[in-house]
């Protein structure tokens, strides 16, 4: 019996000699953790002096617990932000001219009647004009800044006709 108790009091004190730079890592962390957790409590007690007394100073607030949000989706937004967002939210991109007013043009293809936002084309036929350059298919008339309604819509081809004409733009490409 003697030798087993030798032999676990041995594997006992080499555990423990393994395990001590572990604890006292832990022991630092837990210290550290509480110093943490007292100054957490000291800015949640100031905060509402921090509310009053901060714009008084011109100092900027950090967000609070109401400004962060968690992980995932946000929540759906409330029935009467839609409305204000409509009318003077924030959105990408310029706002299109209205109708009446000095200044706005009208798409530059015939019957669109979309105010033009960039190079004199609304925004759907802008994206069709880039497409068609990078294909090397813009037609003749379709130029920059044309005027409004004075270029003809073109019908592009879709499916198998529409990989004959990108490799026949393609030839005519590599061609010229």
């Amino acid at each position: 019996m003697s030798v087993d108790k030798a032999f676990r009091d041995m594997i006992r004190n080499e555990i423990e000699v393994q395990l001590k730079p572990l604890r006292d890592v832990v022991s630092r962390l837990e210290s550290g953790t509480a110093d943490l957790d007292a100054l957490r409590n000291v800015a949640e007690r100031l905060a509402p002096l921090a509310e009053v007394v901060g714009p008084l100073f011109g100092a900027q607030l950090p967000a609070g617990k109401a400004g962060r949000r968690g992980p995932g989706r946000p929540p759906s937004r409330p029935m009467m932000a839609a409305p204000a967002a409509a009318a003077g939210g924030k959105r990408r991109g310029r706002k299109p001219a209205a109708g009446g007013t000095e200044g706005s043009r009208a798409c530059a293809i015939i019957g669109c009647g979309k105010p033009s936002r960039t190079k004199g084309y609304c925004a759907a036929h802008y994206q069709k004009l880039r497409m068609l350059e990078k294909t090397n298919r813009r037609p003749a008339d379709w130029k920059d800044y044309a005027d409004p309604d004075s270029v003809d819509d073109i019908k592009l081809p879709r499916g198998r006709a529409a990989s004959k004409a990108l490799a026949a733009a393609a030839q005519a490409g590599n061609a010229g």
